[in-house]
C-alpha cells in the first residue's frame, strides 16, 4: 500500500513538473500583450471567466481565473496570447489538483511506510532472541474481536491488564478429504449467531495461555493457547496492533466478558460504602490540603481546538462587514464561548465543608449534606444536590479518545474520586479552600476577548 500510495505521489509531482514546464517553454517564445477587462461572469460549469480586449491586432479573448475579484471591469492585465491559447501573467497555470493529489498521497504512503516499517521490527524484536514467559489467561472480548489478557491468579476475569487484536501465526492446513459439514453443528452456529444478535450469547471463556514478549504498553507479543477445553492441540496467535494496558469499560461501556444486559458503569444514587466508590476509596487517602481537580491535557486541547473554531467563524463573518451572517455568530458563539470556558478551565475543590465547582461563570459552593451523587456522562460532570439541583460541567475532555489511547479518562477518575469522598467523610480533607484553590470562571475574559477580536477584524478588513 505504501508503495502504490508514494507511486501516486511520484506521478502528480511529474505531472505538475510537465504542467510547468510547458508552460515555460511556450511562455519563453512569446511577448506579453495589455489587455483591458470588459466582462467579468461565471459560466455553467462554475468556472469565472474573465472577457479581455488585447487590441485591434488580436481582438476579444475569454481566459478563465480563480480570483476574478483582482479583475475588475476596466482594469488592464498582462496576458500571453499564442493564438487561442490565453493565460494570465498571475496566474500562469493550474496544477493545485496534482499538487493536492501529491501531498494527500505522500502524508498516506509515508504513514503506511512508518506503520509498515515498525510493525516489521517489532515483529522481528519478537522472533529474534529469547523472550520472557508468563502463564496468563487470555478471553476474546465478548463486543468486539480484542485478546484480553489475564493474570493466571485472576480465574474470575475480574481485572484484565493488557489488551490487542490478534490473529493465528499460520492458518490451519485444510483436508482436501474433509467431510461433509455437520449438521448438528451448522444448526449450533446458527443458533449461536441468532444469540449474538440478540444479545443473548453467553461470555467466552477464559483460556490458559503462555504469554511470550514483554508485557508492557506497545509491544509485540504472542501466545500459546488451546480454543477450547476439547481441542487436543494447542495454537499460536500473535498481536496484530500495538499492546494497550486495559481501562475499565474500554469503548464498550462494560467489562469485557460480562454478561450482555449487565452494564459495570456506576450508577451515582449508591448508599455509602457500596458500589463503585469503594474500590476508588480504597486506593485514596485523607489528606490536610483540600483536593484540587482541574482541566488538563485532552480538555484543554477540545477548548483551544473550539476557541480555533470560535475566532475562524468569526473572522469569516465579521470580515466582510454587516450581513446575514452576524446571525449566524449570535446563535453560536454563546455556545461556543461557555464550552470554551469550561473545557479550558474548569475546576472541582474539595474542602472540609464541601465543594466549589468552578464552571464557565461562576464558582458555586456545595456543602457535603446537600450533594446527593457525582456521575460522568458524554464528557460532562453532573453534580446533584438536593431537589433536584444539578450543576453541570461540560465539556470536560474527550474520554472516547483518551481510552483509545489507553489512557483512564480524567473527567471520569475527577467523578469516580469526588463520590468516593461523598460516601466516605474520613477521606474528606480537613482545611478548608483558599480563594486562589476555589478557581476563577473564564467566560467574562473570554467575552471581552471575543469583542475585541470581532471589532479588530471589522475595523481592519
Amino acid at each position: 500500500m505504501a508503495a502504490v500510495l508514494l507511486a501516486v505521489a511520484g506521478y502528480g509531482f511529474w505531472q505538475a513538473g510537465e504542467e510547468a514546464d510547458a508552460y515555460e517553454q511556450r511562455a519563453a517564445r512569446l511577448a506579453p500583450a495589455t489587455a483591458e477587462v470588459t466582462k467579468v461572469h461565471e459560466a455553467d460549469d462554475g468556472a469565472f471567466v474573465l472577457t479581455l480586449d488585447v487590441g485591434d491586432r488580436i481582438g476579444t479573448r475569454t481566459v478563465e481565473t480563480l480570483y476574478p475579484e483582482d479583475f475588475p471591469v476596466g482594469s488592464r492585465v498582462d496576458v500571453l496570447v499564442d493564438g487561442d491559447w490565453v493565460r494570465l501573467l498571475a496566474e500562469p497555470y493550474d496544477s493545485v489538483g496534482w499538487e493536492l493529489l501529491m501531498m494527500a498521497a505522500t502524508v498516506l504512503g509515508l504513514a503506511f511506510l512508518a506503520n509498515g516499517v515498525d510493525g516489521r521490527s517489532r515483529a522481528e524484536r519478537l522472533r529474534r532472541g529469547p523472550l520472557p514467559v508468563l502463564r496468563v489467561l487470555v478471553r476474546e472480548g465478548h463486543a468486539d474481536a480484542r485478546t484480553w489478557v489475564y493474570a493466571a491468579d485472576d480465574p474470575a476475569g475480574e481485572r484484565p491488564l493488557l489488551h490487542f487484536h490478534s490473529l493465528f501465526a499460520t492458518p490451519g492446513d485444510e483436508d482436501d478429504d474433509e467431510d461433509e459439514p455437520d449438521e448438528d453443528a451448522a444448526a449450533e452456529g446458527l443458533q449461536r449467531m441468532s444469540a449474538i444478535l440478540k444479545g443473548e450469547d453467553p461470555p467466552p471463556p477464559l483460556r490458559e495461555a503462555v504469554l511470550y514478549g514483554v508485557p508492557c504498553a506497545g509491544a509485540e507479543l504472542a501466545f500459546v493457547a488451546r480454543e477450547d477445553e476439547d481441542d487436543p492441540e494447542a495454537s499460536v496467535e500473535c498481536s496484530v496492533t500495538a499492546v494497550k494496558p486495559a481501562v475499565p469499560r474500554l469503548l464498550t461501556g462494560r467489562d469485557p466478558g460480562a454478561e450482555p444486559g449487565r452494564e459495570s458503569s456506576p450508577q451515582s444514587g449508591e448508599a455509602p460504602g457500596q458500589g463503585p466508590a469503594t474500590p476508588v476509596a480504597a486506593r485514596m487517602a485523607p489528606t490536610v490540603a483540600p483536593r484540587v481537580y482541574t482541566a488538563h491535557g485532552m480538555s484543554r486541547t477540545v477548548g483551544l481546538v473550539l476557541l480555533l473554531v470560535q475566532g475562524a467563524g468569526i473572522w469569516a463573518a465579521v470580515s466582510d462587514g454587516p450581513s446575514w451572517r452576524w446571525l449566524f455568530l449570535l446563535l453560536t458563539v454563546p455556545w461556543l464561548v461557555n464550552a470554551v470556558s469550561t473545557a479550558l478551565n474548569w475546576r472541582i475543590t474539595a474542602d472540609r465543608r464541601g465543594l466549589w465547582v468552578t464552571g464557565a461563570w461562576r464558582v458555586r459552593r456545595i456543602p457535603w449534606d446537600a450533594v446527593t451523587g457525582v456521575r460522568h456522562t458524554e464528557d460532562r460532570i453532573v453534580i446533584r444536590g438536593e431537589e433536584g439541583e444539578r450543576t453541570a460541567l461540560s465539556p470536560t475532555g474527550w474520554a472516547w479518545l483518551e481510552r483509545r489511547l489507553g489512557r483512564e479518562p480524567h473527567a471520569v477518575r475527577t467523578a469516580d474520586e469526588v463520590r468516593a469522598l461523598v460516601h466516605d467523610p474520613d477521606l474528606r480533607p480537613w482545611e478548608e479552600a483558599s480563594a486562589g484553590q476555589q478557581g476563577m470562571p473564564l467566560g467574562p475574559a473570554l467575552v471581552a476577548v471575543s469583542v475585541l477580536w470581532g471589532a479588530a477584524v471589522l475595523l481592519l478588513g
